[in-house]
């Protein structure tokens, strides 16, 4: 195909409104299109790319681990999957994990293990929530153009509204077997769920003799400036979710169990073909190594220069989104023209998740032409 020539054509099925630009290579906080023309990466994949593209570490993982084991199934033990197992279970303070290919899959996983653990089928979910396309984790989703066109959806589920502890309480049925929020909203908007909030759905589920379940799809792996959210939260949950920068773009996701409530599965109870592949762990584990507490205080740092910019901006850490007066995607087309990718998180919000790693000086580059651009 000739550089530039336009793929909109291609026999791919319409499931994306993507930008009419092909990349074929990345480095850092770098995209390059076919063109020759590069692109400065606020949006790293969506939150994936967290240490840049073709970090040198995670890089190298996988291109030993191609070299020597590409795939076994679950039906044996590979080294990498317990190395990253266990890494993951240091992070968390004592926790088994199932592993699979994506955070719907690693949502969906939690949603079941939380049913099978407690016998009890009821959901509490959140207004302006996203936890997957799958459909349990898409009825758990409290957006309801996502959900509408697929309904009848999984029964049960019950929706509170975001940092309202009444609503919270209101929305808990005596059958409920789960709560599930994200600690910040991201597809919803990048809402922040307050320390209280938090706090009260910790309570919440032990009366209800439920488990609390976070998604951290978005949030997790050093996303917000911790390796968890949570962590700055001050509450435990009993079960979290992961994907998107585990392996810096490479297909993972995992679902964590705390040690306490860990033992409900049994073999054959849940399982993934692909779930803890060699490559993506070893990669994963790679990610684990270079992700240390001088990283997360660089995260923290960079967060305070997007809200010097832009001191509307919400969120926490390098998960961060602002209100525009009009269409979020008019910026992000007048950004992508000035060689700067944003994405959106709503009508008029656009958002950022830039790779953990980008220096001061590209993100200050990227953040005065969008600040040219919103006016």
């Amino acid at each position: 195909m000739t550089p530039g020539t336009s793929l909109l054509q291609s026999p791919v099925l319409a499931t994306y409104a993507r930008q009419d630009v092909t990349f074929v290579s990345g480095e850092g906080s770098w995209l390059v299109a076919d063109t020759g023309e590069r692109y400065l990466d606020l949006v790293a994949g969506i939150a994936v790319c967290s240490l840049g593209h073709c970090h040198p570490a995670p890089l190298a993982a996988a291109h030993e681990q191609l070299d020597r084991l590409w795939h076994t199934s679950n039906l044996y033990w590979t080294q990498p999957m317990a190395e990253l197992a266990q890494r993951l279970s240091e992070r968390f303070g004592g926790a088994q994990t199932f592993f699979c290919n994506s955070g719907a899959e690693a949502v969906e996983a939690g949603l079941k293990y939380a049913r099978k653990a407690t016998g009890k089928p009821g959901i509490v979910a959140l207004e302006g929530s996203f936890h997957g396309r799958t459909m349990g984790a898409l009825s758990a989703t409290g957006q309801p153009a996502k959900r509408e066109p697929f309904g009848p959806l999984v029964p049960g589920v019950s929706f509170a509204t975001l940092n309202d502890v009444e609503s919270l309480v209101g929305a808990a049925r005596p059958d409920t077997g789960v709560i599930v929020l994200e600690p910040v909203q991201g597809e919803g908007g990048v809402n922040p769920a307050t320390p209280e909030f938090v706090a009260a759905a910790r309570t919440l589920a032990d009366e209800l003799g439920a488990l609390l379940l976070f998604d951290e799809v978005q949030t997790g792996v050093g996303r917000t400036g911790s390796f968890f959210c949570f962590e700055q939260l001050g509450v435990r949950p009993d079960a979290v979710s992961l994907a998107k920068g585990l392996a810096n773009g490479l297909p993972i996701g995992a679902l964590l169990v705390s040690d306490e409530a860990a033992g409900a599965f049994v073999p054959g109870d849940h399982a993934s073909t692909f779930g803890g592949n060699p490559v993506a762990c070893a990669a994963a584990c790679a990610v684990l190594d270079v992700l240390g507490d001088e990283l997360l205080a660089g995260v923290q740092e960079k967060e305070t220069l997007v809200r010097k910019a832009f001191p509307a901006a919400r969120g926490r850490g390098l998960l961060l989104a602002f209100d525009v007066e009009r269409p979020a995607s008019e910026v992000v087309s007048a950004a992508f023209d000035r060689g700067v990718l944003v994405c959106t998180a709503g009508e008029r919000t656009v958002r950022l998740t830039p790779p953990l790693t980008i220096t001061a000086e590209e993100l200050e580059q990227g953040l005065g032409v969008l600040k040219e651009v919103v006016g």
